[in-house]
């Protein structure tokens, strides 16, 4: 292969360098761009060109264009589309043959397609580029303005050429199989979405807040109703943030009674109580660097609570049966889907740590409110389900999202999760159809077989019950809240049949 060049040996270190450097190009344009200042240093040409044939094998484009040391692609105005218009291109595309023309003549060769320079071209070489399959895919074309012959180059570029081929279609799989993986990602939402799916004016707020707070060391307070993704939204508070590379644990304080509690949270140390045979680190110790989420702290005991607001305020725990203090440093992320501020009112919750931990509070929008976010949550899902049971992903009827949409979710995300797994167990066919949805009919909105007045008043009721119920039947709060003169409530409450405690009887 090297015997036709000066200094073959030389020559051949040249080419295993230009090697190393393609393989480590990571995207197609760089790739082109290598290829063809290797090919122009290689062959001591002035001009370098590579062509590429598209899907359809008839069509010719110029795919870079190496020309006096610097990268300089050429308008597609100024190469013919097709490439059987060019009879040099065509001879060495259909027939699988180098040319090599030492002595270059306008007059003889059409050279339309080369760069119009004050010097003319006065030697070229084209040589074919095969695929993996041994298909011609495209062409390396090298020019010089010396006479010189070139022939000798032309199977050490081949070969460069075919591994750039495969560079190509290689690097192309990647690119294919990334957006394939991850069909949905790029379409949600705005910059900055971290992870989390939806559109929805409530979830843009959201994430406005979130970009907020990530990156200072704030204690964040997520509230909403159950099923919204409280541990989802912390979970991506970590993960996007500085803390990243270190722990993320999520613990529920509803779920241990007081003594088991506060051993799992703060630890122990050896003796501390019977059964304790040696030390074990607690939860803020194993979250030390990283992020502690404590899941429904409304339902955290008193005791624990005044504990809790030390680690808060001064940044150290001691485990049960230690005589000193350690110093922690976790971002404390806590969750509840319950009523703080009705809670200190009640006395069953501490003021000092409601305020402590409401430092940066982000309410999360229940799934009613997330309006057009349901058909996006659905599709991803079903097709999580799918790749789960490892089959093929389904379609969606439309009476199945119209389906969905009637309903109200009570349960919010989770609920929605769990319905859709369902159904896609229970389909058998290719398409989810609306008799795979098992929805509670109960909160399904009532057939309009009612007047509006009617409905309206239902409407009323409820919104009435539940602020009374909110603000433990207390008639001035409610008012208050609702905007409404407190004589005005009275007569809303007497004309809806409600009693004034409050109770739905």
């Amino acid at each position: 292969m090297f015997t036709q060049v000066a200094q073959p040996l030389v020559y051949a270190e040249a080419v295993l360098a230009r090697y190393a450097s393609l393989s480590r190009m990571a995207d197609e344009g760089a790739l082109l761009a290598e290829f063809v200042r290797a090919t122009a240093e290689l062959s001591g040409c002035e001009l370098s060109q590579v062509y590429l044939l598209d899907a359809t094998h008839t069509s010719l484009g110029l795919s870079a264009e190496w020309l006096d040391g610097v990268l300089q692609p050429r308008e597609a105005a100024e190469l013919p589309a097709d490439y059987n218009g060019e009879q040099l291109l065509q001879f060495a595309l259909c027939q699988n043959r180098e040319v090599s023309i030492s002595d270059l003549s306008s007059d003889i060769h059409d050279i339309s397609f080369l760069p119009r320079q004050a010097t003319l071209w006065r030697s070229l070489l084209c040589v074919p580029l095969s695929n993996r399959d041994q298909a011609v895919a495209g062409l390396i074309l090298c020019a010089s303005r010396v006479s010189v012959d070139l022939q000798g180059f032309a199977g050490s570029l081949r070969a460069l050429g075919g591994f750039v081929l495969d560079q190509l279609h290689l690097l192309q799989r990647v690119l294919r199989s990334t957006c394939e993986a991850s069909p949905r990602v790029e379409p949600v939402v705005c910059s900055g979405a971290y992870g989390l799916i939806g559109r929805s004016t409530a979830m843009r707020h959201t994430y406005q807040l979130i970009s907020k707070v990530l990156h200072t060391p704030y204690t964040v307070l997520l509230q909403g109703e159950t099923g919204t993704g409280k541990e989802v939204v912390a979970r991506a508070i970590h993960d996007y943030g500085p803390r990243s590379s270190k722990a993320f644990i999520a613990h529920n304080c509803a779920a241990l009674p007081e003594s088991l509690l506060e051993s799992e949270l703060f630890g122990y140390r050896k003796g501390a109580f019977s059964g304790a045979d040696t030390d074990r680190a607690g939860l803020f110790a194993a979250a030390d660097g990283g992020t502690l989420l404590l899941d429904e702290v409304g339902d955290m005991p008193l005791a624990l609570q005044a504990k809790l607001l030390r680690v808060l305020q001064e940044g150290e725990i001691r485990p049960l049966g230690a005589n000193q203090a350690q110093r922690i440093d976790v971002r404390i992320i806590a969750a509840t889907h319950r009523d703080l501020s009705a809670r200190v009112s009640e006395g069953t919750f501490r003021e000092d740590l409601y305020y402590r931990l409401a430092q940066f509070p982000i309410t999360l929008p229940a799934l009613r409110q997330r309006e057009g976010d349901l058909r996006e949550l659905a599709l991803h899902f079903a097709d999580k389900a799918c790749a789960i049971l490892q089959r093929e992903p389904l379609r969606w009827s439309d009476a199945a999202f119209e389906h969905l949409g009637a309903y109200s979710f009570p349960g919010n995300v989770r609920e929605l999760k769990g319905l859709i797994e369902r159904a896609v167990l229970l389909c058998e066919g290719g398409e989810l159809r609306s008799e795979h949805f098992t929805l509670n009919l109960d909160t399904l909105p009532q057939a309009p077989t009612r007047s509006l007045r009617e409905r309206l008043d239902q409407v009323e009721r409820r919104l009435l019950l539940d602020c009374l119920h909110k603000h433990g039947g207390n008639q001035t709060l409610v008012a208050r809240e609702l905007g409404l003169p407190r004589r005005t409530l009275l007569y809303r409450l007497g004309r809806l049949s409600i009693p004034l405690g409050g109770s739905d009887s």
